[in-house]
C-alpha cells in the first residue's frame, strides 16, 4: 500500500511539475522608467516580480508611442518568446488584442482597457478611492478654495479621478473648487509645468495632477503652493510641497498573475482593485496637514477600504446642478468606467 501511495504521488508530482511553466515577462511603457511617475511604478513592480523564482526573466520596451508602433513592439516580445506580456498605457488596447489574435499560446495583460479575449485580461486599480481622501486634505488645506488639476487627456480614467477628488474636497469644504487644465500629453514636463502655472495665476494655491512627472510639484514648490502627486511618492522633488499622492503598488497585481500563468489557472477576467488589496494607496501624509485631518483622512480610508461606504454614492450632481446619481445610489462599475461628466464644484469641461 504505501509503495502504491509513493507511486500516486510521484505521478502527481510529475503531472504538477509538468503543468507549470516557467515566466518570461515582457512590459511595454509608454514614458520611460525615470518619470518618477507612471512608468517608474510599473518598473518597481516589474522588479519585485522579477524576483519569483519561476520568472526566468523579464525586459521592457520604454517610451512606446500609442498605435502602430506599440503593435510592432508587442509583435517583436512576442516573436522574442514572451509567454506573459504586459502593455500598460491606454492607448495599447487595439494594438494588444491585434497581436493576441496571431499568438494564442501567449498570455497579455493590458493596462486601464476595457477589451478582452481569450488569452487577453485587463487590470486596473480604483485609483479614485485614494484620490478621493487626497482631495480631503486639499479641501482642509486650500485657503483660496481654488485648487489646480493639471490632467492629461479627457478619458474616463482621467474624468474618474477628476470627480473623485472633488467629492474629497467638497466634502470637508463646498466652496471649494477645482480647476481643471488639459495638456493632452501624458508625458511632457514643461507643458505639465506650464499648466500647473497656469492654474497658480488663475488663483490656486493647492495643485494636483494626472501626469507623469513631478513637473507640477515643483511649479507649486516655487509658487510657495502646496502640491499633490500621482503614480508614486514624489515628495523628494518637492518638499515642501508635497502633501501626500495617490500611489500604485503595481506588485500586487504582476506577482499574482505571474503566479497563475506559472500555475496553468490564469484566466482571462477584468481586475479592478482599491484599497483593500493594496493596488492603490495613499503616499504619507505631510506633517504640515493637522493631525485632525489626518485621522479624518485614515477614518475614510478604512470604510473605502472596508466597502463600509463608496465614492460614487448619491446624491451627486453635475456641473449645471443636475442629480445624476440619486440619494442611496451607488455607480456600478460599469457607470465609473464610462463616465463622461464633471461632478459639481469642477471648472473645466470633460470634453
Amino acid at each position: 500500500m504505501k509503495k502504491l501511495l509513493a507511486v500516486i504521488f510521484v505521478m502527481v508530482f510529475a503531472v504538477s511539475m509538468a503543468s507549470a511553466k516557467d515566466i518570461k515577462a515582457g512590459f511595454v511603457y509608454v514614458g520611460p522608467v525615470g518619470d518618477a511617475g507612471w512608468t517608474y511604478a510599473h518598473d518597481e513592480g516589474r522588479k519585485v516580480m522579477e524576483e519569483l523564482p519561476y520568472v526566468t526573466k523579464t525586459t521592457f520596451i520604454e517610451s512606446v508611442p500609442e498605435g502602430a508602433d506599440s503593435t510592432r513592439i508587442i509583435t517583436s516580445l512576442a516573436k522574442k518568446g514572451y509567454n506573459l506580456i504586459f502593455t500598460t498605457s491606454f492607448g495599447y488596447m487595439d494594438p494588444t488584442i491585434e497581436v493576441a489574435k496571431r499568438n494564442k499560446d501567449i498570455v497579455f495583460m493590458h493596462c486601464s482597457g476595457y477589451k478582452t479575449a481569450e488569452n487577453v485580461g485587463t487590470y486596473f486599480g480604483r485609483m479614485y478611492q485614494p484620490r478621493y481622501l487626497s482631495g480631503i486634505i486639499a479641501g482642509k488645506m486650500t485657503e483660496s478654495d481654488t485648487i489646480g488639476y493639471v490632467a492629461a487627456f479627457p478619458i474616463p480614467e482621467v474624468i474618474r479621478g477628476i470627480n473623485a477628488f472633488t467629492l474629497g474636497v467638497r466634502s470637508v469644504n463646498p466652496d471649494a473648487k477645482v480647476k481643471v487644465v488639459w495638456t493632452h500629453t501624458w508625458f511632457d514636463p514643461g507643458k505639465e509645468r506650464e499648466a500647473a502655472e497656469s492654474a497658480l495665476d488663475a488663483g490656486a494655491d493647492v495643485i494636483t495632477m494626472h501626469q507623469d512627472t513631478p513637473a507640477p510639484l515643483q511649479a507649486a514648490e516655487k509658487r510657495g503652493a502646496y502640491a499633490i502627486g500621482y503614480n508614486s511618492d514624489m515628495s523628494k522633488f518637492a518638499p515642501k510641497a508635497f502633501l501626500t499622492a495617490p500611489v500604485w503598488n503595481w506588485e500586487a497585481v504582476y506577482t499574482q498573475i505571474a503566479e497563475e500563468v506559472h500555475n496553468g489557472n490564469w484566466e482571462s477576467r477584468q481586475i479592478w482593485w482599491g484599497l483593500d488589496k493594496k493596488l492603490v494607496d495613499l503616499a504619507p501624509i505631510n506633517d504640515a496637514v493637522p493631525a485632525e485631518v489626518k485621522d479624518m483622512v485614515m477614518e475614510q480610508y478604512e470604510a473605502l477600504a472596508s466597502g463600509r461606504t463608496d465614492v460614487f454614492t448619491g446624491p451627486i450632481k453635475d456641473q449645471s446642478g443636475k442629480v445624476v446619481v440619486p440619494s442611496g445610489k451607488t455607480m456600478t462599475d460599469g457607470e465609473m468606467l464610462s463616465m463622461d461628466f464633471f461632478v459639481e464644484g469642477v471648472q473645466g469641461s470633460a470634453k
